[in-house]
């Protein structure tokens, strides 16, 4: 790999060969790769998820497929973590009422919007996390460098 190759996960950092190794790494994200060169893909090895891309002249291209990526278990399983507290806080709210003209009557619908929405955000980050987006990643980056963290 000669030249100037731009990072395929962060797409900020440059590629560096990693001396005595026939590995490259990203100055900017840390990620690892290897190379296949008569085929022209890098490979992502420090991953829970590796991926590869290929070097299309002027940018990379992942050839992976996206239907493997996400699986419709872990859709399933998403779904269920952010709908099922929200549906049980109504169920009780429903079941059990709070007075009416009460000042908290207002308490069940606000605990279960907040219930749900928090729940979302896990499920969300937890998505970002593990398939490792690269806009999560730079910005990831980015504020590491910025609070000093790396």
């Amino acid at each position: 790999m000669n030249g100037n190759y731009i990072c395929p996960v962060c797409r900020h950092g440059n590629l560096a060969a990693i001396v005595l190794m026939d590995a490259y790494s990203c100055h900017f994200c840390r990620h690892i790769f290897t190379a296949n060169l008569p085929e022209q893909t890098v490979r992502v090895e420090d991953s829970s998820q590796p991926t590869t891309w290929r070097w299309t002249g002027t940018q990379w291209q992942s050839m992976d497929r996206a239907d493997v990526d996400l699986t419709i278990a872990v859709w399933f399983t998403g779904g269920v973590i952010s709908i099922l507290p929200p549906t049980l806080i109504w169920l009780s709210s429903h079941t059990f009422p709070p007075l009416e003209g009460s000042s908290w009557s207002g308490f069940p619908t606000m605990w279960i919007a907040l219930s749900f929405f928090i729940h979302f955000l896990m499920v969300a980050w937890l998505f970002v996390e593990h398939y490792q987006l690269p806009a999560y990643v730079a910005l990831k980056v980015r504020l590491g460098n910025l609070f000093g963290m790396r």
